[in-house]
């Protein structure tokens, strides 16, 4: 299979003889961080609607019980990157 390489956005991307497009790691990651946060971020806005008192009621627990389980999930998240990151200065090799 042929295969030829095209500098696209400051990365390598491919096409294949058949003329589909494959991304590199980068650029799917990107694409993707970039949806995800974006869709994140609009739903945090939603979420801020809700403190409309003229149109919804709650009280200070229930802010602080919503905040929590925001703030748990964010920091969950935010490990699973830093656990990739030990996992790769852990590796081994033998220096000469």
């Amino acid at each position: 299979m042929v295969y030829i390489l095209l500098i696209r956005r400051n990365s390598l991307c491919t096409f294949r003889k058949e003329g589909r497009m494959t991304e590199t790691k980068r650029e799917k990651f990107i694409r993707l961080a970039e949806a995800r946060t974006n869709r994140i971020i609009d739903t945090l806005q939603l979420l801020g609607n809700l403190s409309n008192t003229g149109a919804y009621e709650y009280t200070k627990k229930d802010i602080d019980q919503m905040f929590k389980a925001i703030d748990d999930a964010l920091a969950d998240t935010r490990n699973k990157f830093n656990k990739a990151e030990i996992r790769e200065k852990k590796k081994f090799s033998f220096k000469e």
